[in-house]
């Protein structure tokens, strides 16, 4: 057991790396203005084009880790990074900095599958959605490091330095990666052989044909797309421009995010682990908090009093655990061989929707301005996808369920018959299922 924990740990740093890296370009968004000569608008499309690139590696990523398992995905993934943090800090051209983008977005891509996929090969099922959960949030200090220390390092030394620290720290994930991670426990777990174009299309189709698939997409496409919108883009210049809040005002209430997150966290996943076939009413739950604490602001003629963007921001923040439990829909929906691929589609949902709402809101801001009744009118963008992912999971849990025999019980039932008997809760099913 202690192999297992050191084997994740490393998995987890390589993680952290990796959001290190996604989020570094962000960071030094003025010194990239100076040293690229460009406008904000262009720099801009550096996040968009992370997300389009992430988004767009997912399937790849999830049938490569497949195939070659999360020890050889994590080596590689840490080296693409790292060669995209060495050609930015060495460059000044606009096109090399968007091969370096592209670059770090294909390894992110890569690790997180990877990172993910060491949870169930490595530990029994009960631990496993809450080790999933802790690898999703101790993920986010990359984000506190490239907001922290590699700022001050581009503060104090320069450009150059910075990144090429980062990209050191890239290089130590890949060595850690490959001398510690072992992708099973097991010699000799089976992998699926190579295949032809023709038989990879048809796993894809079976993979996503399998409505807890389905289900585990649409999860994560309504609970992740709006607090990633807010974080990655919108939430400062909306904090601020929109609301009228200092910048030091706006940083701390992305520091409450985080820390909403961390707190929330492993309470999903003991909540999901306890009680397994509840999984999307935990989702539906979050989606719809999400969406009333929006509506609740919006429908203000004026800003929000601060406590009320503090409320907004917990709940918000809690759909980013929330959308973790997509995941283990899809790990406990497919086999092993395609928990990979299943992972990667799932993924997409929350991207993409992100994707489009950040290119939605744009366009509205550009027609209506960047003030309070701009804003007010950009974050409307939300509300389709919203209720896409709403009928995508009623839809694809019944769908679920009917594919694998799965009985449901009331859950007033289940808790009458635990505290009747005194037993442990199995979630008033028999079989897997969302």
């Amino acid at each position: 057991m202690k192999r297992a924990w050191l084997v994740w740990s490393v998995g987890v740093f390589a993680y952290i790396v990796a959001v290190l890296h996604r989020t570094s370009f962000g960071v030094a968004g003025l010194q990239a203005g100076e040293r690229f000569g460009v406008e904000p608008s262009v720099l801009s499309s550096f996040v968009v084009l992370q997300v389009v690139v992430y988004a767009g590696m997912q399937i790849p990523s999830g049938l490569l880790v497949d195939r070659f398992g999360s020890r050889f995905m994590l080596t590689i993934g840490a080296l693409l990074m790292s060669s995209g943090q060495i050609v930015l800090a060495l460059t000044d051209s606009v096109g090399l900095a968007v091969l370096a983008r592209v670059l770090v977005g294909s390894g992110d891509a890569f690790t997180f599958l990877a990172a993910l996929r060491l949870v169930p090969e490595w530990f029994p099922p009960r631990r496993v959605p809450v080790l999933m959960q802790l690898t999703g949030i101790l993920g986010q200090i990359g984000q506190v490091l490239s907001a922290v220390p590699l700022l001050a390092i581009l503060g104090w030394v320069g450009w150059e330095p910075a990144f090429l620290s980062a990209a050191a720290v890239g290089l130590l994930a890949m060595m850690l990666a490959l001398s510690i991670v072992r992708d099973s426990p097991h010699p000799g777990s089976p992998r699926p052989p190579g295949e032809g174009w023709r038989e990879v299309a048809r796993q894809i189709r079976v993979v996503w044909g399998r409505g807890g698939t389905r289900l585990g997409f649409f999860s994560h496409m309504g609970t992740q797309f709006s607090i990633t919108t807010f974080a990655l883009m919108w939430g400062v210049p909306y904090l601020v421009s929109g609301q009228g809040l200092s910048l030091g005002t706006a940083g701390m209430l992305l520091t409450v995010s985080v820390v909403a997150a961390i707190v929330a966290g492993p309470l999903i996943g003991v909540l999901t682990a306890r009680y397994p076939l509840r999984r999307s009413y935990l989702v539906l739950t979050s989606i719809c908090a999400t969406m009333t604490m929006w509506t609740v602001v919006l429908a203000l003629p004026h800003p929000a009093p601060l406590w009320l963007l503090i409320l907004l921001v917990i709940v918000i923040s809690i759909g980013g655990p929330g959308s973790v439990i997509g995941f283990d829909i899809a790990r406990t929906s497919n086999p092993s061989t395609a928990m990979g691929t299943a992972q990667g589609m799932v993924n997409i949902g929350g991207f993409s929707a992100c994707l489009l709402t950040i290119q939605g809101m744009g366009l509205v801001l550009d027609a209506a301005g960047l003030g309070f009744q701009g804003f007010r009118l950009a974050w409307l963008v939300q509300y389709p996808f919203w209720l896409l992912a709403i009928v995508g999971i009623v839809i694809s849990r019944t769908t679920a369920r009917r594919e694998q025999g799965i009985e449901v019980d009331p859950l007033y039932k289940v808790v009458a018959r635990r505290r009747r008997r005194g037993e442990r809760s199995d979630g008033g099913y028999r079989g897997r299922g969302g």
